[in-house]
């Protein structure tokens, strides 16, 4: 698998946190609404016992009792006729707050009205649909004519005697304004006012009347013709009693309601006679002063409840914008639904008199208290998330290409038949695969120059081998041939000093075989170079009297870690191929010094110099490039002073030098200071 698809595979790992996190809302969510429902009963129970304690005395509303449903205004209402004015009205609608008669033929006649209080008057908008109205005649009044005939009775306990009723009759000879006329005193009342107009294929009346006292009962009838009996709508005993909404209880329940609840209280029959609703505190921000941010947030968070409610049980859907309920639809308790398409939690209580209370709990409220800081929270991580895969999958592209180019440049380096064609290029990143790609570069270099120094060591190998070979099959194949003694004598010699000319490099070459696999197992102790050189140093000018051999430097203090014995070996070397270059009774000198590089051990010898112009290896094996007294230089010595060098962690240079005005070669030994 790649290292893009590991990591895409990581990260989404991650996704368990938002996981979890909706695990834990659908789980406090169900535990909220378990809570919420209980705390819903008990503050049912309440509100039940404050509006019993309301509503003592007052009579209750049967299921088969005519009722006529009175709108409290939030205004005052202009008695024109139009009911522009009136709340939810609608000129083309028969059906929405509309109370009335239905007919079951095409084209008859319908009778529709509303009703409305201030709580000083009671108003009606009335509706003769279907009929163009017939004026009344003052000249002719036999002559037939539209009218509308008005019943009021007044509650049980009146002043008044039982099943008394007072009757008006209002007709008018145009549209416009007009009153109530008194039959029984056959007086215009003027506290019954009204004001008729024609609309399109019906005529309308509004009329105004001192408000009757709580629970009065009123019939009206829309009438035509001679017949004083027939018409859309006739009195019936009882009338239909007036049905408001009590203010005085809503106001005493507004309090006890927390935010985000609304409360019903039904009568048998199903009207609505109070209602109260706590809006949430908390509003819509607007979207124009929302940051990138917070939209996505609220965007989360609606996701959020639509997962939350694609969890909760179905609810059922139930209608509250009317002023009728339907007892038997709803259920005792549980989540139902809107017409906004919100959910609420509902549960009913009986109330004195065969009422029912309905109290509901908004979710959406439940879930904003419980569930906000958690949904911002899983909304924020689900995007941070998100983002971070992202940046994971870019850096790891980023890093597949790195690895593809430095495999491609590796390859590059390398032919098929393994020899190294070309180089790695340095990185300019200072993270891990820049350090890969420097130590990659790195090994292709010396794994260029070691091939480099195979190919020379065969060649100088071969050039090395090349002439005591000669030598001793030209002095055989001459030893043959030859006839005197002194020649066979010479041939001998000659063939002698070629064989010890090849012992002498295959122990060469032997020595740094052996030294390289010694420095293998060879353990560092620290010892002070001061005093080897100085030792080392007397003993050379001991076993050789003809040249001058001395040390200059301190005689301690000069302390190293390392092995003594292969430091006196790189002496010996150094020593040795200085006493092949310098002329009788010249001048060898040792010397130790502190540099800031650390310390420094150098051989000097008086003699022959080192061409300036050369670009080869002199620490390579095989390589002289001075004219020493002997014959015959192998140049191994420099090589195996370079192995106990490296093993030391130091450096060894060589460069001509004039010292005291006598011109040689320096051969430097820098040891860092980290060694030392």
């Amino acid at each position: 698998m790649s290292l893009k698809r590991q990591l895409f595979v990581a990260s989404l790992l991650m996704l368990l946190i938002p996981w979890a996190g909706l695990q834990f809302v659908l789980e406090l969510d169900d535990a909220l609404r378990q809570q919420a429902r209980l705390q819903l009963q008990a503050q049912a129970g309440r509100l039940a016992e404050t509006a019993g304690d309301q509503i003592i005395g007052s009579s209750v509303i049967r299921p088969d009792e005519p009722a006529i449903y009175v709108e409290p205004l939030a205004g005052n209402l202009n008695l024109d006729g139009y009911g522009h004015d009136w709340p939810g009205y609608d000129e083309d609608d028969e059906a929405r707050n509309w109370q009335g008669q239905t007919s079951t033929e095409t084209g008859e006649p319908v009778l529709q009205w509303q009703a409305a209080t201030d709580r000083r008057n009671l108003y009606l908008l009335i509706r003769v649909n279907h009929r163009q109205p017939v004026f009344f005649n003052p000249g002719n009044p036999t002559q037939p004519y539209d009218r509308l005939r008005l019943w009021l009775e007044p509650p049980p306990g009146n002043l008044a005697p039982e099943g008394t009723r007072t009757s008006w009759l209002l007709r008018t000879p145009a549209p416009g304004q007009l009153y109530g006329f008194d039959e029984a005193s056959q007086k215009t009342d003027y506290r019954i006012s009204a004001f008729m107009h024609q609309i399109t294929g019906a005529w309308q009346l509004e009329l105004k009347l001192p408000m009757p006292a709580d629970r009065s009962r009123l019939g009206f009838a829309a009438l035509w013709g001679t017949d004083q009996v027939t018409g859309i709508s006739t009195p019936v005993d009882p009338l239909p009693v007036l049905v408001s909404r009590n203010l005085a209880l809503e106001r005493q329940l507004e309090p006890e309601l927390n935010q985000g609840q609304q409360v019903r209280l039904v009568e048998p029959a199903g009207w609505v006679i109070a209602r109260q609703r706590s809006d949430s505190a908390e509003t819509a921000p607007e979207f124009d002063s929302l940051s990138p941010v917070q939209v996505i947030e609220q965007i989360s968070l609606n996701a959020l409840r639509g997962l939350v409610r694609l969890y909760q049980p179905e609810p059922t859907t139930i209608e509250t914008g009317t002023n009728r309920v339907e007892i038997k639809a709803l259920p005792d308790s549980g989540l139902v639904r809107h017409e906004d398409d919100s959910i609420w939690l509902l549960t009913t209580r009986e109330v004195f008199g065969g009422r029912t209370l309905i109290l509901e709990q908004s979710l959406d409220q439940l879930l904003t208290l419980s569930g906000s800081a958690l949904g911002s929270v899983i909304a924020r991580s689900t995007l941070i998330i998100v983002a971070l895969t992202l940046v994971l999958l870019g850096y790891a592209s980023w890093l597949s290409w790195r690895i593809t180019r430095l495999q491609r440049a590796v390859s590059a380096s390398i032919d098929e038949d393994g020899r190294i064609t070309g180089r790695v290029p340095d990185a300019r990143s200072k993270d891990e695969l820049g350090q890969l790609q420097r130590h990659f570069s790195l090994m292709v270099d010396r794994l260029h120059g070691y091939n480099r120094y195979l190919e020379s060591f065969s060649r100088r190998l071969s050039h090395e081998l090349k002439t005591p070979v000669a030598v001793v099959r030209s002095s055989l194949e001459n030893l043959n041939h030859s006839d005197s003694e002194e020649e066979r004598r010479q041939y001998i010699e000659r063939a002698a000093s070629a064989t010890e000319r090849l012992r002498q490099i295959l122990h060469g070459m032997s020595e740094a075989a052996r030294l390289e696999q010694s420095l293998d197992h060879a353990d560092k102790e620290p010892f002070d170079l001061a005093e080897v050189a100085a030792e080392a140093t007397a003993a050379y000018q001991a076993l050789d009297p003809s040249h001058q051999i001395r040390y200059s430097g301190p005689d301690a203090g000069c302390m190293i870690t390392g092995s003594p014995e292969l430091m006196v070996q790189l002496l010996d070397k150094l020593v040795d191929n200085a006493r092949d270059f310098t002329p009788q009774d010249g001048l060898i000198e040792v010397g130790l010094e502190t540099t800031p590089e650390g310390l420094c051990l150098s051989v000097f010898n008086q003699g022959s110099t080192l061409p300036e112009d050369t670009t080869t290896d002199i620490f390579s094996p095989f390589v002289s490039m001075r004219d020493g007294q002997e014959q015959g230089h192998l140049g191994q010595g420099l090589l195996i002073v370079s192995l106990i060098a490296d093993y030391h962690g130091a450096r060894v240079e060589a460069r001509n030098r004039t010292q005291g005005g006598i011109d040689g070669v320096s051969f430097r030994v820098i040891i860092p200071a980290i060694h030392s």
